[in-house]
């Protein structure tokens, strides 16, 4: 079983409802948990000529898997026009493909739909994090080649 085919099956678990699949084959062994309730979120995208304060309100549908490369999410604080993109697995934080190659993103850089933001390291395997929505990337939150945990936010973001 490749990644690919790793990452499929997760997707496929966390659309699906199912808490628990387990996976055995000769030589390979894959358990995939999920130990949450589905992730109801909402994001209020300021307007461009005078920022407003975001209004509280219960979560309308679903907007993102716990598994999902990003996820958006309001937050309290002056941070709270941005949309914040976590991890979806636990693992190693790592800002570009190899150490002698540049960042995927800096702080300013704006990203199309797809773009590799950066790569999660879990037991042995490279990860790429993709970017579901055209952004321009404001913060890194997190140090290169640091552990993450499952839905640490990774990145601030606003969309463009």
């Amino acid at each position: 079983m490749d990644i690919k085919q790793i990452q499929e099956l997760i997707r496929f678990v966390s659309k699906s409802g199912v808490n628990e699949v387990s996976i055995e084959q000769e030589h390979f062994k894959i358990t995939i948990k999920t130990n949450e309730a589905p992730t109801y979120v909402q994001a209020t995208i300021p307007a461009v000529s005078a920022p407003v304060a975001p209004a509280v309100s219960a979560p309308a549908a679903p907007i993102a898997s716990p598994s999902a490369p990003a996820a958006a999410a309001p937050s309290v604080d002056e941070n709270a026009n941005y949309i914040t993109i976590k991890s979806p697995m636990i693992g190693t934080f790592y800002r570009s493909a190899s150490p002698d190659k540049p960042p995927f993103v800096n702080v300013g850089d704006e990203i199309a739909v797809g773009k590799t933001l950066c790569v999660v390291e879990a037991m042995k395997l490279f990860n790429e994090i993709e970017s579901e929505m055209a952004c321009r990337i404001v913060k890194i939150l997190v140090e290169n080649s640091s552990p993450i945990e499952y839905d640490q936010p990774l990145f601030l973001v606003e969309a463009i």
